[in-house]
């Protein structure tokens, strides 16, 4: 049986620059590339990304560094 997920960290994420409806998917879709990052939502209309991701394998800088590398500036807002 696989072991529960109970280590996952949430964090919110300040996103620059989005000023399209595709901006979001672009974002989400660079996150999601990020190892460890389990679920991407994106609320265009705040400018936030909530990420959901195991430790271990991902860290918030690594997450930011992906959608910043995408166009998209981001920083973590807080934990979660």
């Amino acid at each position: 049986m696989a072991e529960a997920k109970t280590d996952q960290q949430t964090r919110s994420f300040a996103i620059e620059k989005m000023t399209c409806a595709t901006c979001p998917i672009t974002v989400r879709k660079a996150m999601e590339k990020v190892d460890g990052v389990e679920e991407v939502k994106v609320d265009f209309e705040a400018k936030i990304a909530t990420v959901t991701f195991d430790p271990s394998l991902a860290t918030p800088e690594a997450i930011a560094a992906a959608s910043t590398n995408a166009g998209y500036p981001a920083h973590v807002t807080r934990e979660n």
